[in-house]
């Protein structure tokens, strides 16, 4: 284990806790991230005594400024590009009604009993007579190997003194996972938490947002949300992603089943960027698909006006969450966009059509694109083929009538103040009607994107609406 303690850190930590006669151990993530080859530049150190105390002593050791956090019993340096926390070992037991625990002063072995799981049990030694050496009572070496993640101690137990648990085993599944090895929850602890649901009701909802950004951030973010789905967990965070599951049949025809679509959807945007907003587009894409369904004699199962009603359902969504109203805003539009640039492929491309399409969409133009190429997903190979093929004469045309007219960040060449001053008004509904008419005709194309042939047009209109030069 002596690779995962080269850091300089490490010794000063040794020769501080030799110094006050304690013992100190580097703990949970960075030791499991070391041992999976992963790099990792948050540290936490447990050491049987004061935290605080101790980090005090390392700081003065090395020269760095200590920031501490007294309510927590936590502190916590930077050191070569490393963040450094120090705590003190620690034993904990909770009330029913509260995550919160009631903490006690303890020994390593107290402190490893309280982790999350096995493989954030895991702890190596910091003492001078056995630096290096591993501390696992729990097998999460084992399990790392396994690619299992398993509570220390009964799931029951653990997940019900906290809840947040369960969403950090489904987040670790996920962020954990690669294609050489897929980490998997140990059937008894996926049971526990079918057990456990109700339990996040205990949550604060900013934890459980906080998780669920974790999770989108993933390599494959999917598998979170199958996991979530698979525990009964989904249904009581995001019901209305939970209700695109299932498949109905009438007269032979079944429509696809919209969850596992959303999730082929979610896992393709993934593999093309890493924004989370967008990847939170992509998971509420369809959820306007289940108020929308309709079976439709001879014509089969349709979802018209899913795109609206989905769009309308986001801001919920995310007030529910108390997530970002910037983010809210975002993934509104695309969700209200998603399905244009696939209309624009089944149809005729005209220069009118994109013209709006680039003014709806603005800067979140190539962020729709990359959506709307993702919710390709028909296992038809020819099929995707022809619509992929479609879809870059689309992005052709987009960025040929960007260059042209300039539509992106469309700002209409007439101004309020310029048609008050030209015809001596004050603020009226007339202005609008006349700045409108400016911003259609140049959408339709039947004037340039440009003040000379804007000026003119809102002129010739003006006297129909009783407006004359002074």
């Amino acid at each position: 284990m002596s690779q995962c303690l080269e850091r300089p850190v490490f010794r000063i930590v040794s020769e501080v806790a030799s110094a006050m006669g304690v013992r100190a151990f580097v703990i949970g993530g960075y030791v499991r991230d070391c041992l999976l080859g992963r790099e990792c530049g948050d540290i936490d150190i447990v050491v049987e005594g004061s935290g605080i105390d101790f980090a005090r002593a390392v700081g003065e050791k090395c020269g760095r400024k200590v920031s501490y956090f007294p309510s927590f019993g936590t502190a916590m340096l930077r050191f070569m590009g490393d963040e450094i926390e120090f705590v003190g070992a620690r034993k904990e037991s909770y009330r029913r009604e509260s995550r919160k625990p009631i903490v006690e002063n303890g020994t390593l072995e107290d402190d490893q009993m309280r982790r999350d799981f096995t493989i954030n049990a895991l702890a190596l030694s910091l003492q001078k007579d056995c630096f290096g050496e591993l501390v696992d009572p729990f097998g999460g070496v084992r399990d790392l190997a396994a690619g299992i993640i398993r509570t220390p101690l009964d799931p029951d137990t653990t997940y019900s003194d906290d809840p947040l648990r369960m969403l950090r085993a489904v987040r670790f599944a996920a962020k954990l996972s690669t294609a050489q090895m897929r980490f998997c929850i140990v059937p008894e602890s996926m049971d526990s938490m079918r057990r456990m649901a109700g339990r996040l009701s205990i949550l604060s909802v900013e934890r459980i947002t906080e998780e669920l950004d974790k999770m989108m951030a993933a390599p494959q973010p999917s598998m979170a949300f199958r996991l979530m789905d698979e525990a009964g967990l989904l249904e009581r965070i995001l019901p209305e992603v939970s209700a695109l599951k299932g498949v109905e049949t009438v007269d032979g025809k079944g429509h696809k089943d919209n969850f596992q679509h959303t999730l082929a959807v979610l896992n393709n945007v993934a593999a093309a960027s890493d924004s989370v907003p967008l990847r939170w587009a992509a998971l509420l894409h369809d959820i306007g698909k289940p108020a929308t369904k309709s079976f439709e004699k001879g014509h089969g199962w349709t979802f018209h006006g899913h795109d609206i009603v989905g769009s309308k359902m986001v801001p919920d969504i995310f007030n529910r969450l108390r997530m970002s109203q910037d983010s809210m805003k975002y993934v509104r539009k695309l969700v209200w966009l998603h399905l244009r640039p696939i209309a624009l492929v089944d149809g005729c491309v005209t220069d009118s059509a994109v013209r709006r399409l680039l003014f709806d969409a603005g800067d979140e133009i190539d962020d729709l694109m990359t959506l709307c190429n993702a919710d390709i997903t028909s296992k038809n190979p020819v099929k995707v083929a022809r619509i992929k093929a479609n879809f870059e004469l689309v992005k052709e045309k987009l960025a040929a009538v960007e260059a042209k007219d300039r539509i992106r960040n469309f700002k209409n060449p007439i101004t309020g103040d310029y048609v008050m001053q030209l015809f001596g008004i004050a603020p009226c509904r007339e202005i609008g009607l006349l700045k409108e008419a400016v911003k259609e005709a140049i959408l339709d194309g039947k004037i340039g994107n440009n003040f000379e042939e804007a000026d003119e047009y809102m002129r010739s209109l003006a006297p129909s609406l009783g407006l004359h030069e002074r």
